[in-house]
């Protein structure tokens, strides 16, 4: 990594004092684990619109005509327009801090990204269907940015996929700052094949092609098109389907090296993984040790085998 990451984050959760109810919800994991590697662009929307601190609660509240609005919930106040005033206005700043990703604060009327709490306005129950105010904003002013909840990075996989995601899109954009070229894009790709390969077939076969036929189109809009199709592929989740077949495909490039003990020890690794039995962690890890021993250059520049610091320790949960 030549650069930081640059995540966008919900100001409260490194621990600043912005909630309704003066206090914070840092997290710690955030703060001092992955924040090593990233450097946070903090947003509270409601306190950056100009809410004071401590202030009255704020709910989702569907109206009669069915729309759903941002409102006080005692007096019943709407600020609906004035957020959304603030928030297209906040979406075009964050445009020049080069984001590789934001993570939203859980269940916030303004910040939710998913299952935040709609109430009726004549009364009842609420239901978990809303995104929050500056989140709905926010995710179609940058719609292949990679997103997530504090709450969902607790499970391993979904914090494994948006680390790797954000990773990925720094890494991007570290190659097109050193070159600017389509040589700079099939380098980047190449290294990054068996990485796509684990979370899509279908759009890896379908980069593959444009990659082919990369030069044929003006510089801009091939990278437009593989970056969508990165981020797409990215945001799908792997399997451990996904993952055999990969592991399966490196073993091929052993075949006339591996001996008949080496080449038992991984498949019953990859058997294991598949079954539930051991971590992703372990066949990686046997597999980096062949590439040093037997001098695979190719496989020494996939990510696939390194997709992030191994301070995170993700591959040992998945």
């Amino acid at each position: 990594m030549e650069s930081r990451i640059r995540l966008g984050i919900s100001s409260c959760l490194l621990g600043a004092k912005v909630r309704f109810d003066g206090g914070h919800k840092r997290d710690r994991y955030l703060t001092d684990i992955l924040g090593d590697y990233v450097d946070y662009v903090p947003v509270c929307p409601e306190v950056e619109m100009g809410l004071p601190t401590p202030r009255p609660a704020l709910r989702l509240v569907r109206d009669r005509q069915q729309d759903v609005r941002l409102r006080f919930s005692k007096n019943g106040e709407d600020i609906t327009e004035k957020m959304q005033q603030w928030a297209h206005k906040r979406v075009k700043e964050l445009e020049s801090e080069q984001l590789d990703g934001f993570i939203f604060k859980a269940k916030s009327p303004s910040s939710g990204m998913e299952r935040v709490k709609i109430y009726p306005e004549n009364g009842g129950m609420p239901d978990h269907h809303g995104v929050g105010a500056f989140a709905r904003i926010f995710m179609a002013h940058f719609p292949l940015l990679p997103v997530e909840e504090e709450g969902r990075l607790h499970d391993p996989k979904l914090r494994e996929n948006f680390i790797t995601r954000i990773f990925t899109l720094r890494r991007l954009r570290d190659a097109l700052e050193q070159e600017f070229s389509y040589g700079a894009m099939v380098e980047f790709h190449s290294r990054h094949k068996l990485l796509i390969l684990a979370h899509s077939e279908k759009i890896y076969r379908e980069m593959g092609r444009l990659v082919a036929h990369g030069k044929t189109l003006p510089f801009e809009s091939f990278l437009d098109q593989y970056r969508t199709l990165l981020l797409h592929a990215l945001a799908l989740k792997t399997t451990e389907k996904k993952q055999v077949n990969v592991l399966h495909h490196i073993l091929g490039y052993f075949k006339k090296q591996l001996t008949g003990d080496e080449k038992a020890e991984l498949l019953e690794k990859i058997e294991d993984y598949r079954n539930g039995l051991l971590p992703l962690i372990v066949p990686i890890t046997l597999l980096n040790h062949y590439v040093r021993k037997y001098e695979q250059p190719y496989l020494r520049t996939q990510v696939y085998l390194t997709p992030h610091p191994k301070e995170l320790s993700l591959l040992n949960h998945v």
